[in-house]
């Protein structure tokens, strides 16, 4: 299997969402822009936020394997895959690319 490098691109945080739908909490996302994880055997790299991976690991497992292309030509890399966490107040973009 191939390793998958992912990186943390951009983090939003969108106040205005947060101030009026979401109930103050004092930790939210520990990821910072330009923070990486190695992904061996398609397998959750340690340290990378358990909810992110439920969002990016139906790209991850297949890439691992050799795979890509996803919807047909989308990204400019076809053994890669830019997606965002499942947090709609402070999303975090991460690209996907094999390196192995």
């Amino acid at each position: 299997m191939k390793k998958v490098r992912i990186t943390a691109v951009r983090k939003v945080e969108h106040r205005d969402l947060m101030s009026v739908y979401e109930n103050p909490i004092e930790h939210a996302c520990d990821v910072c822009e330009g923070q990486s994880w190695v992904s061996v055997d398609g397998k959750r790299p340690e340290g990378l936020c358990p909810e992110a991976w439920k969002t990016m690991r139906e790209f991850v497992e297949p890439l691992a394997c050799g795979g890509g292309n996803f919807f047909d030509g989308w990204m400019k890399n076809p053994h890669s895959a830019m997606i965002s966490c499942n947090d709609g107040f402070r999303p975090v973009s991460f690209y996907m690319e094999v390196i192995d």
